[in-house]
């Protein structure tokens, strides 16, 4: 993967009301300040900064080409980003159009990073992971898995562990040789660093594990759907756990006991980030909001709800419109319809991929060697997008129910037209 070129983006600094400043796609990170100012990332390249008195914008960066993959808090209330760009950005308290600094190295998009002092972690398709000394000497890099490199931590020890889609958990000693920690099968999509030297992992298989210094593992299943976010509260007790599948689970982290299940609209869970006191959190993902969820109880602290389905048009499968709403997020049905994630639909049967104009497809739709027909589409949802089109930055979805895909294709066919 390549750089994509760095082209001037545009920064609304004004004061935005939170019903105007949803994101236009799945919310994929979360950071929160010392002083419980929070901000969010999505799908749709922007970077929203919340006020610390509640969920109330007060500025919407742009800046990014491409999904913004990550955020990390940094000491003086600054902020580090990193995207499908490839590209960490460095923002001040007070951002203005451009980042103070561009951090750049990475070949493939940045999936990760983590904040220790004046240290930063990334950690990135390309293979590698990179620690930054932010007082300006060139950076660590870390080579050794096989493949993508998705999640990245500072051990309580000040070492540096990833995960990657090789399902290694590695450590990295400071002038001596890389160590496995430990090793599964499946891909690991998650991190976060836990008192004692412990470490975190979430799986591709929703396997939730506790790694010692050891190498000693504890496991839970989370889920039956991969983890995708971990977040450890500021005490280190407790231990929140995203998923695909919709939902937030908490758990103690001394007993691997489940205390909550915070319950969503039923949408995929990208992002998940503790307050500084740690009595409440945040999560974020494919209905494109930031919820606010209380720790003691696990219930929402504001509506949670998602939007308000609108009534299916006279001759649109209902079946199919329901099955769509994992995909409404990210693309909009009509041409006409104001920028999201994704490119709109409109006219997707008999087109090409990657060929709608003005949209800035990932390198491998933007090849165009497939058509879309309901053919193709099925084959598309049925082996997952990451099979089909290899280096897409679609979330890999799939719909494993034939009477459900069914169903979307003929709300698809006639709703597209």
């Amino acid at each position: 993967m390549r750089i994509l070129p760095l082209l001037l983006a545009l920064l609304l600094s004004t004061p935005v009301a939170a019903q105007e400043a949803v994101h236009g796609g799945p919310v994929r990170a979360l950071a929160v300040a010392e002083d419980g100012g929070l901000a969010s990332a999505g799908f749709d390249q922007a970077i929203i900064l919340w006020a610390p008195d509640g969920l109330r914008a007060r500025a919407v960066l742009r800046w990014h080409q491409g999904a913004v993959n990550a955020l990390a808090a940094l000491p003086g209330g600054m902020l580090a980003s990193s995207g499908e760009d490839g590209l960490v950005a460095l923002w001040p308290p007070r951002p203005g159009p451009e980042p103070l600094r561009v951090l750049t190295g990475h070949d493939g998009p940045v999936a990760g990073l983590a904040a220790a002092g004046a240290r930063l972690a990334s950690a990135s398709w390309d293979g590698t992971a990179r620690v930054w000394d932010l007082s300006g000497s060139a950076a660590r890099v870390l080579q050794g898995h096989q493949g993508q490199v998705n999640a990245v931590a500072f051990r309580s020890d000040g070492l540096v562990a990833t995960a990657g889609f090789d399902g290694t958990l590695r450590i990295w000693p400071e002038g001596e040789a890389p160590r496995t920690l430990a090793e599964f099968g499946p891909p690991l999509n998650a991190l976060a660093a836990l008192p004692g030297g412990l470490l975190a992992v979430g799986g591709a298989e929703g396997a939730l594990r506790l790694v010692a210094p050891d190498g000693g593992v504890r496991e839970v299943q989370a889920g039956a759907r991969p983890i995708v976010a971990l977040a450890a509260s500021p005490d280190g007790t407790q231990l929140a756990a995203a998923g695909l599948g919709g939902s937030v689970t908490i758990w103690e982290v001394a007993t691997l006991r489940l205390r909550h299940t915070l319950e969503g609209p039923g949408l995929p869970v990208w992002s998940v980030a503790w307050a500084p006191d740690g009595n409440s959190l945040f999560t974020g993902g494919t209905d494109r909001r930031v919820r606010r969820w209380s720790s003691a109880t696990g219930r929402p602290m504001g509506p949670v709800e998602g939007p308000a389905e609108e009534a299916v048009p006279a001759g649109l499968h209902p079946q199919g419109a329901r099955v769509f709403r994992a995909c409404a997020a990210c693309h909009a049905l009509e041409a006409t319809a104001p920028p999201m994630a994704g490119p709109h639909l409109h006219g997707i049967f008999g087109r090409r991929m990657g060929s709608l104009p003005g949209y800035a497809y990932s390198e491998r739709l933007a090849r165009g060697d497939i058509v879309w027909t309901r053919e193709t589409v099925a084959d598309l949802f049925t082996r997952g997008p990451d099979e089909v089109t290899p280096g897409t930055r679609m979330p890999i979805q799939t719909v494993g129910n034939a009477e459900e895909l069914s169903a979307l294709l003929d709300f698809l066919e006639a709703a597209t037209r």
